[in-house]
């Protein structure tokens, strides 16, 4: 079981990462202005399109990949706790249920979201490390 306190140290061991809040408290991980990782609460029309499902438990993260193929292939390995929602549709991001996550997936997960987003220069050092 994974928290956001994982997902905050795990974030926070890459290179160039900021912290943030949004003014309505929710956290968001970012490598050169852009958002990599974010905490994501359930809207009331979320919660709605699940209809007599129930939505997964949270703390729910987004995670930022590279592309929709990359979105597409992450959700055919089918690891415990990665799934999306219509909202998300046509965009490439994931979501995680942080309950239900293995964390070598959320590690995963987390590191190629900022490979994603990090600056050429510096997601080439980091691999070249």
């Amino acid at each position: 079981m994974a928290t956001l306190q994982d997902v905050s140290r795990l974030a926070g061991r890459l290179p160039e990462v900021t912290e943030e809040m949004s003014p309505r408290g929710h956290r968001a991980w970012s490598v050169a202005g852009k958002a990599f990782v974010w905490e994501r609460r359930w809207h009331k029309v979320d919660i709605r399109r699940f209809g007599d499902t129930v939505p997964p438990e949270g703390p729910i993260v987004a995670v930022r990949v590279e592309d929709l193929g990359e979105k597409e292939a992450v959700l055919e390995a089918r690891h415990e706790g990665f799934f999306t929602i219509p909202h998300f549709d046509g965009y490439p991001a994931v979501l995680i249920a942080l309950p239900a996550v293995a964390q070598s997936a959320l590690r995963e997960a987390i590191t190629d979201g900022w490979l994603a987003c990090a600056p050429a220069r510096l997601s080439e050092r980091y691999l070249d490390r």
